[in-house]
């Protein structure tokens, strides 16, 4: 926690170095940013680095399948009210990557940290974090993630006799399971549009009833549990019903959900709901997701999309028919190499618009618009596809590496 700040150790201040050094070498062969590699070699000559990084700081957690990253950013942006903040704001959140940006973080007084599903509860043990915010669980990385269910009691698991409060979503059953062995819980309810995960009791495996906006299920009693926080419409309510206008440059309801969540984080720290709001608007793009692109005299909005959860939310916020869709999709390894989870979306949402296929894995995507019965053209680059779009803006999906490679090319 900050105020038990020690120095770091002769080994500790080698590693750091070492680190810096290797991510300097890493950018200068031209392979991104470094701070994997840095903070491999970092936790390599000192494995506790991470939480002698940590142990000066107030630090907030950040974990869900959909949503992390901009939240971790919306966070970093509201208690940055208080003081000096730290974050992975690029999104490397596995220990690595953590490292690095926490080796990077000088006089900070907040550590906002993204973290990947599957490391929380390490991550958890290893900083002792003052706030954990919990948003969704939802399938993802097929080939390789554990089934939502495990993964939820992993984090019950992991964060059981944690001191940190943690900030989870009263809308989302595989959440409130994993929350409730926590004895400090701050429930909002953000919402839950995808649902397809959460059918079944996490606690018991029977049915869950769902009438309006509530869940419980009939057979063990696990239900819903009163959120002090609320997403209602465009403002936030906070725990004495005081509604707090959400003003973004994020387009959507799930951004606005983020930023509820974002709220609730910074009153743990002592940021009111109007200033930690006021400084999220701030925010325009995150690691280029929704950022405008002009290209080839057009002008492209970049959207991610990982999932069937994702990809969802993200057809809430396309421009009506007849806007263009560009959809690409790969399946690297950083994508999951499993692509049948195509087959969960419901792309005949994008029915009337002209759409454009693209990516490694074009040919599945494919099939599957043409089993919806939509009409595409598939593309073999992102230049012929926007020459065959009709004129004006374009909405371009993409799932991560897809997304990353149509970065490069637009030089984003």
């Amino acid at each position: 926690m900050a105020g038990n700040s020690e120095p770091l150790s002769p080994r500790a201040k080698l590693a750091v170095t070492a680190g810096k050094a290797a991510a300097a070498v890493s950018r200068a062969a031209g392979r991104g940013s470094g701070s994997v590699i840095g903070g491999r070699v970092a936790l390599k000559l000192d494995p506790d680095l991470l939480g002698r990084l940590a142990q000066h700081l107030d630090v907030v957690l950040v974990s869900a399948t959909n949503g992390k990253t901009t939240t971790t950013r919306l966070i970093a942006e509201a208690l940055r009210a208080s003081g000096p903040v730290v974050s992975n704001a690029l999104g490397a959140n596995m220990p690595a990557g953590i490292t690095s940006a926490l080796a990077g973080g000088g006089e900070a007084k907040y550590g906002v940290i993204e973290v990947d599903e599957k490391y929380l509860a390490g991550v958890a043990r290893d900083v002792t974090p003052k706030a954990v915010a919990l948003l969704n669980l939802s399938r993802d990385q097929l080939d390789r993630a554990a089934e939502t269910r495990m993964l939820a009691e992993k984090w019950r698991e992991g964060l059981s006799g944690q001191k940190a409060v943690v900030i989870a979503n009263a809308d989302d059953p595989l959440i409130v399971w994993a929350a409730s062995s926590c004895a400090n819980v701050v429930w909002v309810a953000a919402g839950q549009e995808w649902k397809d995960d959460a059918w079944s009791c996490p606690s018991c495996g029977g049915v869950m009833q769902r009438p309006g906006d509530d869940w419980f299920c009939g057979e063990c009693g696990f239900r819903r549990p009163s959120p002090t926080w609320a997403l209602s419409g465009d403002h936030v309510l906070d725990p004495h019903g005081q509604a707090w206008p959400i003003r973004l440059q994020l387009p959507g309801r799930a951004n606005k959900a983020n930023a509820a969540t974002s709220a609730a984080v910074a009153a743990v720290f002592g940021v009111p709901p109007q200033v930690a709001l006021e400084r999220m608007y701030d925010v325009q793009a995150v690691a280029g997701r929704y950022d405008v692109v002009s290209f080839q005299d057009r002008d492209l909005r970049l959207l991610l999309a990982k999932n069937p959860a994702g990809w969802l939310e993200t057809f809430s916020l396309i421009d009506p028919p007849p806007t263009p869709v560009i959809l690409s999709v790969n399946a690297r390894g950083a994508d999951g190499t499993d692509t049948s989870w195509l087959w969960d979306v419901d792309y005949q949402r994008l029915a009337g618009h002209p759409i454009f296929v693209l990516g490694d894995r074009r040919l599945d995507l494919a099939v599957r618009l043409d089993v919806a019965g939509l009409d595409f053209r598939v593309c073999e680059t992102l230049d012929e596809a926007v020459q065959l779009a009709p004129p004006g803006r374009i909405e371009l999906i993409a799932n991560y590496t897809a997304f990353q490679d149509v970065r490069r090319r637009v030089g984003n």
